[in-house]
């Protein structure tokens, strides 16, 4: 007769997700949690770094098809100016944009070599400074997903410590090391 009441008892135990997430310590609660939105928090990134780079993608193809299309490139930079899409239409148009303001002042039709090398120069300094920005633009969010990944095993291993940390009190408590005492302990550290 026991045995049939402890095989209903034991039966009966919720053993879903759910059902062992509530019958948790709530410290485990707590580091289940805290996993679960860190790894809502990376899904999300990766999301979004998917999305901007196949919109890059798509229109960067766009800008490179009309800047070799053997158009104008004033015309180019005339359609594209007032509103860059892309970091390669925003590279562009860093450098047109100095062109334009050196072709203004008379620079560029300058006879003198230092002038042109100066122009060069700035114009060259212009789209690194533009690269360098577009570049911490897409990578926003990486530094957060690279520290996620990196500490997240760690705090699932405080958990398992936790949970086995738990069984060993129960034995302790009990003074008994059947599997029933073990088990629930062990189940939560997994």
């Amino acid at each position: 007769m026991n045995s049939v009441e402890l095989t209903v008892t034991h039966s009966s135990a919720d053993l879903s997700i759910m059902g062992l997430f509530w019958a948790a310590d709530p410290f485990v609660k707590l580091v289940m949690l805290l996993l679960i939105f860190a790894s809502i928090w990376c899904w999300a990134i990766v999301v979004e770094k998917i999305t901007i780079i196949r919109r890059e993608r798509r229109l960067a193809q766009a800008f490179e098809d009309a800047f070799w299309s053997g158009g104008s490139i004033d015309k180019l930079y005339d359609d594209t100016g007032a509103n860059p899409r892309d970091a390669m239409s925003i590279v562009f148009v860093a450098a047109m944009r100095e062109w334009r303001r050196a072709t203004s002042r008379g620079l560029a039709d300058a006879g003198r070599a230092d002038l042109r090398t100066s122009l060069v120069s700035r114009i060259d300094r212009s789209m690194n400074f533009t690269i360098t920005r577009e570049m911490e633009r897409m990578e926003r969010g990486m530094n957060l997903l690279a520290s996620i990944g990196s500490v997240s095993p760690f705090v699932g291993l405080l958990g398992t410590v936790w949970g086995i940390m738990s069984s060993f009190q129960s034995i302790a408590e009990s003074k008994n090391t059947s599997l029933a005492v073990v088990a629930p302990g062990i189940a939560e550290a997994l």
